[in-house]
């Protein structure tokens, strides 16, 4: 039930820093900025986890509760923010 939890974060977390990228001009959309800033939050927040060696018992301890939100949130941003970059690139050709 933890590792749910802490990919539950990792998710939510990822679409909000997708949804805040969407601030720049690199936005592709409400509803794809929300999936891709998911999709990125859990692939980094997973990084995130190994690297720290965090495990799924640990997973509503305070640090690895504040690390997933951290890695989920950058990693939505990151990923939205490469992808609505290469998407502009793409229609600009």
């Amino acid at each position: 039930m933890e590792m749910l939890i802490s990919l539950l974060v990792q998710i939510i977390s990822g679409a909000i820093g997708g949804n805040v990228a969407s601030m720049t001009k690199q936005s592709l959309g409400t509803g794809l900025n929300t999936f891709i800033g998911g999709v990125g939050g859990l692939v980094l927040g997973q990084i995130v986890a190994a690297v720290t060696g965090s495990s799924s018992a640990e997973a509503l301890d305070v640090a690895v509760v504040g690390s997933n939100i951290v890695g989920g949130g950058v990693g939505g941003l990151v990923l939205t923010l490469i992808v609505g970059f290469v998407k502009h690139k793409l229609d600009t050709k």
